[in-house]
């Protein structure tokens, strides 16, 4: 896992630290209830990956806050269908920026992942 390790920035500002800690806690709360967890985790490890273009970060960092955000178009606590817009915007961001999510995203998030689901 040196990957996670080395590759995210030391020096944080308030709104990605923020944004950082309401991202884990929310995904430890539904990490069981989404099928997208994996994709959701490689997206969140190529936001902070210091090689990942800006533009990309920046796209992909909109993808995560619309996750964490508490009001958004469907209501997170709705079963079924309160994950679903989250879904729909991971997934239009993933195909922009699918490119630059690289095998080593892929797998410290499956290895993440199974580490919160212990």
């Amino acid at each position: 896992m040196a990957f996670v390790r080395t590759a995210f920035w030391r020096r944080e500002t308030g709104g990605t630290r923020d944004l950082r800690r309401d991202f884990w806690r929310k995904l430890r709360w539904a990490a069981a209830r989404i099928p997208f967890a994996e994709d959701l985790l490689a997206a969140y490890y190529c936001a902070f990956d210091r090689a990942t273009p800006r533009h990309v970060q920046l796209t992909l960092i909109g993808a995560l806050a619309y996750f964490v955000l508490p009001a958004d178009v469907v209501p997170d606590i709705i079963p079924v269908l309160g994950f679903g817009d989250d879904a729909a915007v991971l997934a239009g961001t993933l195909k922009l920026v699918s490119d630059h999510i690289t095998p080593a995203h892929r797998d410290a998030a499956r290895t993440k992942l199974e580490e919160i689901q212990r």
